[in-house]
């Protein structure tokens, strides 16, 4: 894992020994991975640590008459640093995955991982089988909630992150991967794309505040943002990437195998 824990020091993760975390949870954990601002490549000084993952629930909670815990979520202070838990249970975590949710399959592939097992590497393996030209919708839509927020707010968080997803979604729907890392995005998106050239800058703003205003012209950013949306609908529409899902029945037997054993 040592390789692992470069990758976290180098995403400007505090010094944490995130292992506890994992064994201190009720049912086995499939994978813990680092998700948020960290994961995007514009964290803050003061960014809390977002941690996502998969638990695996005993057979018996599921064919019980008592409601299932498929989702946990759990928010602490560790070592005077915020700590954000979510995970699902394999099946719900499974099933957003087929609904075209572009967000757990970051989770999923994020390189900053904090546990894994051999279940993890195979659900890596099956997620390209997921990905079609209807994940665009997920982009288009997130990045509109993050557009809206920062013209209620003003903050450089939300504009960072639409940004951030539209670009994404633009580099997955021509290219069939998905890449959740803005400074990494800024250098893959072809210079036909309109990516901003003020980008970097707001990058090095946020590292500042996590909440921090946005010192920017609202009018260009808006033409901007209008011009990366119209770059996603272009690349959805000549994308390469199939309409629906080619792993469903390998998904299945995957859910079924791993928790039966």
């Amino acid at each position: 894992m040592s390789g692992a824990a470069g990758l976290l020091r180098d995403a400007g993760l505090p010094d944490l020994d995130l292992g506890p975390v994992v064994a201190e949870q009720p049912d086995p954990l499939l994978f813990a991975t680092v998700s948020g601002a960290h994961l995007y490549g514009f964290p803050s000084r003061d960014s809390d640590v977002d941690l996502r993952g998969v638990h695996l629930l005993p057979v018996p909670a599921l064919v019980g008459l008592r409601e299932p815990e498929e989702t946990r979520s759990r928010m602490w202070e560790r070592d005077a640093v915020e700590m954000d838990l979510v995970t699902h249970d394999l099946r719900k975590f499974v099933r957003l995955m087929l609904r075209r949710n572009g967000y757990v399959l970051e989770q999923l592939l994020s390189p900053l991982v904090v546990h894994t097992s051999d279940a993890h590497a195979e659900l890596v393996a099956l997620a390209p089988g997921v990905l079609t030209s209807h994940h665009a919708h997920h982009y288009r839509g997130f990045a509109g909630t993050q557009r809206r927020l920062f013209d209620k707010t003003g903050e450089l968080k939300p504009l960072l992150y639409a940004f951030r997803v539209l670009l994404t979604g633009i580099h997955l729907m021509r290219t069939g991967e998905v890449q959740a890392h803005l400074p990494t995005l800024l250098e893959l998106v072809p210079a036909s794309a309109s990516v901003p050239g003020y980008l970097p800058e707001l990058i090095a703003a946020k590292a500042e505040a996590e909440h921090g205003g946005a010192e920017v012209d609202h009018a260009r950013v808006g033409a901007d943002l209008d011009a990366l949306l119209g770059e996603l609908e272009s690349a959805q529409a000549g994308s390469g990437l199939p309409d629906a899902p080619s792993v469903h029945d390998a998904l299945d037997d995957f859910v079924v195998r791993v928790r039966v054993g």
